[in-house]
């Protein structure tokens, strides 16, 4: 694309709203060019290229982070609960952003215990990743399932993949219904060093159990997403079809 010099509408605000459609059509994700690399791509001036930039950081699209340049600001993701369930990969879908996922561990584990009753055995399948959002990292995701479900997902490749749809259409397995709790809590310095948040931020920290058409335990999932970046709006109905009782004297 090539601005205009001599449009009514100045040179920053022209290049400001390259910049900003590039964001949102996923094109920008991370860290973006450099002021030398848009002056050189649009043979503009730094001081218009510093104006763009200034006006997308105020206007919340970019951030600029000290001694590393400037980044997309990641947009918080909101997940509509409607009572339909969802995987990861599809809530950021469904807000337009692409999911991304990085395999930091996969095998037998046999604690916490708590986990392990859960299943009804001595031991477990543990998967944690790292979950992203149009390359910014968005959550920590640790996944539970029985050994006999785990030892068929690790012969799948699991550091992109959406394990719904291979617990779905590889393995078999139906995916009925979930009980899903949400607290908000102090992050772990483990934790807030993998979504590099300060030790002193909030998290919010979903744990799911999700069943069977039998009720059979699937999986439980303990996910940790910063509280930035990640809200949940939950969609009710009052429901006002109570039945009135009308008593008559006679």
């Amino acid at each position: 694309m090539k601005l205009d010099p001599y449009s009514p509408v100045p040179l920053h605000a022209q290049l400001t709203e390259y910049i900003k459609s590039e964001i949102l059509k996923g094109n920008y994700t991370g860290k973006i060019p450099s002021e030398r690399e848009f002056m050189e791509e649009f043979n503009v001036s730094r001081t218009t290229v510093r104006e763009s930039i200034s006006t997308l950081v105020r206007d919340d699209f970019l951030e600029k982070r000290h001694g590393r340049g400037t980044f997309v600001n990641l947009r918080p993701v909101h997940e509509m609960w409607h009572g339909n369930l969802k995987s990861y990969t599809e809530n950021i879908e469904a807000a337009g952003m692409k999911p991304g996922a990085k395999l930091l561990f996969s095998g037998t584990r046999s604690k916490p215990e708590t986990i392990a009753r859960k299943f009804n055995s001595e031991s477990f399948y543990f998967i944690e990743r790292l979950r992203y959002a149009n390359d910014n990292i968005m959550a920590i995701e640790r996944k539970f399932f029985d050994l006999e479900i785990g030892k068929k997902l690790a012969e799948f490749d699991l550091d992109q993949a959406n394990i719904y749809e291979i617990l779905e259409n590889s393995l078999g397995v139906t995916l009925c219904e979930a009980e899903e709790t949400i607290t908000s809590q102090v992050p772990s310095l483990e934790d807030a060093k993998l979504l590099g948040i300060s030790k002193s931020s909030s998290v919010l920290v979903t744990e799911r159990s999700t069943y069977s058409p039998e009720k059979k335990l699937i999986e439980v999932v303990n996910t940790v997403f910063r509280a930035d970046k990640y809200a949940v709006t939950i969609k009710m109905k009052r429901n006002n079809s109570r039945s009135k009782t009308i008593s008559v004297d006679g």
